[in-house]
């Protein structure tokens, strides 16, 4: 029996496993979480539940198929709490993993070997910065969404929804029915780039017709709430005295430059900024596994990496939503398992469809060179270690830097402990480095993950005398 590893238990991993459980592998789930379901299916924490939890999820029913097809078989091992910080393919495929909670001492240290890995990592936000997005009150949207839903609490009383993306929507939903009164929802891009990205080839759509319900389900929540919705505008500064007290909102030319004279200043306590999502590469980039141009891991019609027995699938190899992380993690773990290509026709016919979908929100929604506009000498570009867009410029400029490793050394610009996972992208967009070459791009690191120096001391030697 092949033993299949997936790494991630959102919708792509738990459609992963249950796809390769279903061809006859033995299956090991993992996932840095508390509990199944990932960033999408966000629970009630257990001591506050809800009584109907699918009114605050889509596709919540299957969420529930997969789940209880994976509990209680005794050939799946589920492992929450657990943190993957490295990948060895050398030979067999094995993963370093440390369980129990996150940061603790004293987690249990385990090396898990599978005949073929599945990663399922996911993405997380991405926001531009702008003046004043340091101060309190400015969240990212999916921090945002996630205390809603899974706490229950709404971020502020007068929020500001802003950035680009059919996540925005979700976004506002989440904190009304949290008890906020959002003010307005921004969307950057405007009217004529969205006809572009979503009215091209319209037959196509068709493939997709569950995203016209939700949209529509979305569109009679805000006029429901009377949520204003304005294209072609942006965030372009936050104010307030200890927190965000006010923002000020600018309409962008197509390059998503703030038009001189167009700013309004609105009172708000809390300002939620997303401006699409940023996949998660750190593991996919351990295992070596190919990353294209776009900066997502390359897989082949199996989903199948560049590295043996190694597949992807969801948000790491495209922004497509949950429709394409289902079916993508179902090809994955089916062909991982051994598998027939021949059982997957209707799923093949499905990834096409989710495909087309994240194209059209790349050239609806993608984000345009203009809004380094709105920045100032003094705007933080990272927020850890507290460095401003005019220091990262101005050293670029004396060292004559081509490396963000060497940028990264002189300006310790993400080298605080989010690891640049909020401001990796902007610090190689506002310097011009090359993040297709190997060295330089801010998902590449030695260990995939944070530890800490005494879990590293007490790993087991290893026959080399080394650690692991």
């Amino acid at each position: 029996m092949r033993h299949i590893l997936v790494i991630g238990a959102g919708p792509a991993g738990l459609a992963a496993a249950a796809a390769a459980r279903d061809a006859g592998a033995r299956v090991t789930l993992l996932d840095s979480g508390n509990g199944l379901g990932g960033q999408y299916w966000r629970h009630l924490p257990p001591e506050r539940p809800s009584r109907r939890e699918s009114r605050i999820h889509h596709r919540w029913r299957a969420f529930e198929r997969l789940r209880d097809r994976l509990r209680g078989d005794a050939a799946v091992e589920i492992l929450t709490e657990a943190q993957v910080w490295a990948i060895e393919t050398l030979g067999a495929v094995t993963a370093r993993v440390l369980i129990g909670p996150a940061d603790a001492a004293g987690r249990e240290s385990r090396a898990l070997t599978a005949d073929a890995l599945v990663l399922a990592t996911g993405a997380h936000d991405r926001t531009l910065p702008f003046p004043g997005w340091h101060l309190p009150g400015v969240f990212s949207a999916g921090a945002a969404q996630a205390l809603a839903k899974g706490e229950r609490i709404a971020v502020g009383r007068r929020a500001v929804v802003a950035g680009a993306g059919p996540f925005l929507l979700p976004v506002a939903q989440s904190l009304t029915a949290a008890g906020a009164a959002v003010v307005g929802v921004y969307e950057a891009s405007r009217p004529l780039a969205l006809a572009k990205g979503w009215l091209s080839q319209p037959w196509r759509l068709l493939g997709t017709a569950r995203k016209g319900r939700e949209l529509a389900g979305y569109a009679a929540h805000h006029l429901a709430h009377r949520v204003p919705y304005r294209l072609g505008r942006a965030v372009v500064e936050a104010r307030g005295e200890g927190r965000v007290e006010e923002v000020v909102i600018a309409r962008l030319d197509a390059r998503w430059a703030p038009v001189p004279g167009t700013e309004r200043t609105l009172a708000a306590d809390a300002v939620c900024v997303g401006h699409g999502f940023t996949p998660r590469l750190e593991l996919p980039i351990a295992a070596g596994c190919a990353i294209g141009p776009d900066r997502f891991v390359h897989v082949d019609v199996d989903q199948r990496t560049s590295v043996d027995d190694v597949y992807a699938a969801g948000e790491i190899t495209g922004i497509g939503g949950v429709d394409a992380a289902l079916v993508e993690g179902r090809i994955a773990g089916h062909r991982a398992a051994g598998g027939d290509v021949a059982d997957l026709g209707p799923a093949l016919r499905r990834r096409r469809a989710a495909a087309d979908l994240a194209r059209r929100i790349e050239a609806a929604h993608g984000v345009r060179p203009g809004w380094t506009s709105w920045m100032r000498e003094d705007t933080l570009v990272c927020r850890c270690e507290e460095v401003s867009y005019g220091r990262l410029r101005d050293v670029a400029a004396a060292t004559s830097q081509t490396s963000l490793r060497s940028l990264k050394l002189t300006t310790r610009a993400g080298l605080g402990i989010c690891q640049a996972r909020m401001c990796g992208r902007t610090v190689e967009a506002l310097t011009g480095v090359d993040p297709t070459r190997a060295a330089d791009t801010s998902d590449r690191r030695p260990l995939a993950a944070p530890i800490r120096l005494g879990d590293l001391a007490e790993l087991p030697p290893t026959p080399d005398g080394g650690r692991g």
